[in-house]
């Protein structure tokens, strides 16, 4: 018999899952001992504040103007965008799905706006700060030798990176800065429904459940009176949640119903994502980033061999679709939706005379404990282990994407 996903029923198979009654990010500040040396920093972002993907039907629509999507003067930089081998940008059926509609106002959906590239900018100021003004780890002028910038192929992660990458060299660079990204197909910087046949067919049967779970259909035929969006329009809480949002961070009008839902709406889009990612089945979080966890571990084992010495910072412009996955796998996620420009930050340090590693992860720039580590600053190997638990191989992941027979849902 399938479990009711209430609150509880999300919390309590969640927290079973990861081995702990309490789900809860837990905060530290720990201080770096001075007999550990920093060796590589990789950050994985979400966006900044976009348009929305959709508006809500039915409901007083924001206008989403074109001059809300103004660059300001401070995030402007040289650079190009190439596919992973330095050849011409692949082609975006994301990016192009986009741009078959408009949203009232005359702007496309899921754009990048001014609030949004200020929020990065933001972000790249902040990593100014710890790595080239306290800790003077990154040279101040910005080298394709020593940072990596990796993107999703849609607009508004590649106008982010270019966003954060300004603040965080101040516009200083002797060379065009290259953001690289890859076609669809072979994407691992979210869970991808292009590439992999199985993650298709899991999420897509999970998606269409999770609206219809008691309490969720119960709280969605609620607000659909309440706000009078017709019975026959295709709406969930995690539409409702994104336009609520990006109206909300631009100071567009809210109507006042909509507002008093708020909570609600937060709780259910969260619940409705446990719903859909599974996280207390291993395979569909392995599905989600084993590729892009392998791909971290991968740049830190290459760190410590000294097969890239002059490689100090990988940047990953993605999405909270890529954020919460991960927060799971690491079990750090604390219920809560990851807000417009988060970051996820892993830091590899080795002891100056044992040379024994170790990797420190932070989250909107507060330390976290991961799960399976004695410390914040977590020895290799139980970090490795940890990572294990859902990272996959290029091959394996290629292997259970192939693999769709025996799909019945207990």
């Amino acid at each position: 018999m399938r479990k009711l996903w209430t609150k509880a029923g999300v919390l309590g198979s969640v927290s079973m899952a990861f081995g702990s009654i309490l789900w809860s990010q837990r905060k530290t500040h720990v201080k770096t001992p001075p007999s550990f040396e920093l060796k590589l920093v990789q950050v994985l972002f979400r966006h900044g504040a976009r348009t929305p993907l959709k508006s809500i039907p039915d409901v007083m629509e924001a206008q989403w103007v074109p001059n809300l999507l103004e660059p300001p003067a401070c995030t402007q930089i040289n650079y190009v965008v190439t596919d992973l081998e330095g050849g011409p940008r692949p082609s975006s059926p994301v990016e192009d799905s986009y741009r078959a509609n408009i949203l009232s106002g005359g702007t496309y959906p899921g754009q990048l706006t001014t609030v949004g590239m200020q929020q990065l900018y933001e972000l790249g100021e902040r990593l100014r700060k710890r790595y080239i003004q306290d800790m003077a780890f990154l040279n101040p002028t910005f080298s394709p030798a020593e940072v990596y910038v990796r993107s999703t192929n849609i607009v508004r992660t590649i106008e982010s990176a270019k966003c954060l990458v300004a603040g965080l060299f101040q516009q200083s660079q002797k060379d065009i800065v290259p953001i690289v990204t890859t076609e669809a197909e072979s994407e691992i910087l979210y869970p991808n429904y292009y590439g992999c046949r199985l993650l298709k067919l899991l999420s897509g049967h999970r998606w269409t459940e999770s609206s219809t779970l008691p309490d969720i259909a119960a709280d969605l035929k609620g607000i659909q009176s309440a706000l009078g969006i017709a019975s026959h329009q295709r709406v969930d809480f995690i539409l409702i949640r994104d336009d609520m949002v990006a109206r909300k961070a631009h100071g567009l009008p809210c109507p006042p119903i909509l507002d008093s839902w708020r909570n609600t709406v937060e709780q259910r889009a969260v619940e409705m994502i446990c719903h859909i990612y599974e996280p207390s089945k291993r395979e569909n979080l392995q599905l989600c980033v084993g590729p892009l966890l392998h791909t971290l571990m991968g740049n830190i084992e290459n760190k410590l061999q000294g097969s890239e010495p002059s490689r100090k910072l990988f940047l990953y412009s993605a999405h909270d679709t890529t954020l919460m996955p991960c927060l799971m796998a690491l079990g750090i996620f604390d219920m809560r939706w990851p807000p417009y420009a988060a970051d996820i930050t892993m830091e590899l340090y080795q002891h100056v005379q044992t040379k024994e590693a170790f990797v420190k992860v932070s989250y909107i720039g507060q330390d976290q404990l991961i799960t399976g580590c004695s410390g914040v600053y977590c020895p290799l190997q139980e970090f490795k282990q940890t990572l294990s638990n859902y990272s996959l191989t290029s091959e394996l992941y290629e292997s259970l994407c192939n693999r769709t027979e025996g799909l019945a849902d207990p």
